[in-house]
């Protein structure tokens, strides 16, 4: 009886010398892994383009055949009834969407959205002529401060250009004397 891919792999390791640790460093295969295929335990792998990977992996580095490995881990599956095939063919069926029909027109959708938009729009209107209004009404009472010192400034140059002996203030004469 000719030996399973698991076993020839094994023989191959051991006639090299070489122990599960050292390929594991060297193909950064799990231990686990490595001697499930050892075992033919395919069922330990993680399934798929995985198996067949790690599978080609061990082969090259023990120097056995990769093409052969392959071909061998697929006739274990054949033989034994399991499937070969990495892609699953069971369709796969959205849990997010129900064959339940829409409750809601989807003309009443689109009014609902664009109500709502208009009333945002609505809205940022009216804040921003608060905001307005409300900055218009805070300035005009007030003078600014700049208006004011320039203004008191023109006053005091005014008043102490003109003084003259005449022209005195009342202030200014009771200095004098």
């Amino acid at each position: 009886m000719v030996a399973s891919i698991g076993e020839q792999l094994r023989l191959a390791r051991e006639g090299r010398g070489i122990q599960l640790r050292d390929i594991c460093e060297q193909t950064r295969i799990s231990v686990h892994y490595l001697e499930a295929i050892e075992t033919n335990d395919y069922k330990r792998l993680p399934g798929g383009v995985f198996n067949r990977s790690f599978i080609k992996a061990y082969a090259r580095c023990v120097g056995y055949d990769e093409r052969e490995a392959i071909e061998g881990y697929m006739r274990y599956l054949r033989e034994h009834g399991e499937s070969t095939d990495d892609v699953s063919t069971t369709p796969i069926h959205s849990k997010v969407y129900t064959e339940t029909p829409a409750t809601r027109s989807p003309i009443l959708t689109v009014v609902l959205a664009v109500l709502m938009l208009a009333l945002l729009t609505a809205a940022a209107l009216a804040a921003l002529h608060w905001f307005q209004k409300r900055a218009a009404a805070n300035s005009s009472p007030h003078r600014s401060s700049v208006a004011l010192v320039n203004e008191i400034s023109a006053f005091y140059y005014r008043d102490t250009n003109t003084t003259s002996s005449v022209g005195l203030r009342e202030t200014d004469r009771s200095a004098l004397q």
